[in-house]
């Protein structure tokens, strides 16, 4: 159901769903159906119901079926519902039926699935909801290496460290090219770090199968022999922590800028980059944060403005709240009076959650709307068959806040006190 055109019937195939019920458009139409609840949904549907309703014959049945899916144009669509139309008549249709029921047909119109496709789709969905199940960690990983899927890799990570997995970053005696999973943990990729292409992610791994783990950082560069720039890369994202012994980051960078001096002149080590500095070469590393989720660096933030956790947010409909989240994807759409409008998806550390950005809320905040950045938002919470979303009233970025006004913020609420 969920294909273009179809949005008119979705509501209605879920409410009969829900119910149990398989209503019947018209005498004829009984049984033909009954197993989707009276919407039609497969591409065979178009044929079932031509010939039933309309005493198409078999062929004439299959050509509209191609017609509609624009794969064959032998005969004009027009031709075929005036044939639908007087054969519908002639059972005792109303024009009411009939229209309801072609704009049913004409929801198929250049993407839809037969029902053999879609069963081997649903084969896909049960077997990844079982994988997903009884071995989370493995799931993850294929997904994120595979590269596919809705979401990005972010909102991946983040489901993964919801589901109790942890994420372990790159590491050079550790990870492969691909991401990997490891019981309750998931274990990032080379690939993951940009700039790094794949050749030399291979060669990091196949060096280590074949002759070892790599003992420090001058032993890896001796044996795999990186380019400056891409010994720079794994440095700046930790993949060399674990090898660097005293050294910090900086000076590895250091020994990479002096070259092979340093084997015989003692080098000075500088003091690590901070924490700080640390998570924006992370970002820069890997596209996002992944050491740990962005929101909780807001912490002073979220206590003051006490935000309902998207995991809760069912218990508020009705109700307008406060809420936290990072944009995680974005469905631009317009209304029927062709006003642009919009539908996205937000994380906080407990869930994903959906908000809709109706025309005039738009209008004041697309401008605002960034991926991977962290928003508060004020909206009203409305549920549709047991599903909650948010309808915005206003949202803003969610600020980090200085040091300075941390110091302000303190002095003043003491002297208020």
């Amino acid at each position: 159901m969920v294909r273009p055109a179809t949005h008119l019937f979705v509501e209605d195939f879920i409410r009969c769903a829900h119910a149990g019920i398989r209503p019947s458009l018209h005498p004829k139409l009984d049984g033909v159906l009954d197993e989707t609840h009276g919407i039609m949904t497969y591409q065979e549907d178009v044929s079932k119901v031509a010939m039933a309703l309309a005493d198409f014959s078999v062929e004439d049945a299959d050509q509209l079926r191609k017609v509609i899916s624009k794969k064959h144009k032998e005969r004009q669509l027009h031709d075929y519902y005036q044939q639908f139309c007087h054969g519908a008549e002639r059972n005792n249709a109303s024009p009411e039926v009939i229209d309801r029921i072609w704009k049913m047909i004409m929801s198929f119109a250049g993407y839809s699935f037969c029902k053999p496709h879609s069963a081997s789709y649903a084969q896909v969905s049960f077997k990844s909801a079982y994988l997903r199940t009884h071995y989370p960690a493995e799931f993850m990983a294929a997904v994120i290496s595979n590269q596919g899927g809705f979401y990005s890799t972010f909102a991946y990570i983040s489901e993964a460290r919801r589901m109790g997995l942890a994420i372990l970053l790159p590491d050079m005696n550790e990870s492969d090219w691909a991401y990997r999973g490891e019981g309750e943990r998931l274990r990032m990729g080379f690939m993951q770090v940009k700039t790094i292409p794949k050749a030399l992610g291979e060669k990091v791994v196949e060096e280590r199968k074949n002759n070892g783990p790599y003992r420090s950082f001058q032993d890896f560069l001796k044996r795999v022999g990186p380019e400056p720039s891409q010994a720079r890369a794994l440095v700046r994202a930790g993949c060399c922590d674990s090898i660097a012994g005293e050294l910090t980051r900086p000076a590895l960078m250091w020994r990479l800028f002096v070259g092979s001096t340093f084997q015989s002149e003692p080098l000075p080590i500088p003091d690590d980059y901070s924490a700080a500095q640390k998570r924006v070469h992370e970002i820069e590393s890997f596209g996002f944060l992944a050491s740990r989720h962005p929101l909780t660096l807001y912490r002073k933030q979220l206590e003051h403005l006490r935000p309902v956790p998207a995991s809760q947010m069912h218990c508020f409909v009705g109700q307008r709240i406060t809420m936290v989240g990072v944009l995680i994807t974005e469905k631009a759409a317009d209304t029927k009076y062709g006003q642009a409008m919009e539908f996205i998806t937000l994380e906080d550390v407990t869930a994903l959650y959906d908000a809709t950005l109706f025309p005039e809320v738009y209008r004041r905040c697309c401008h605002l709307l960034s991926p991977n950045q962290p928003y508060v938002v004020h909206g009203l919470v409305e549920e549709s068959f047991g599903v909650a979303t948010v309808t915005v009233n206003d949202l803003q970025p969610l600020e980090p806040i200085r040091d300075n006004e941390h110091h302000q913020r303190g002095r003043h609420e003491h002297v208020g006190d």
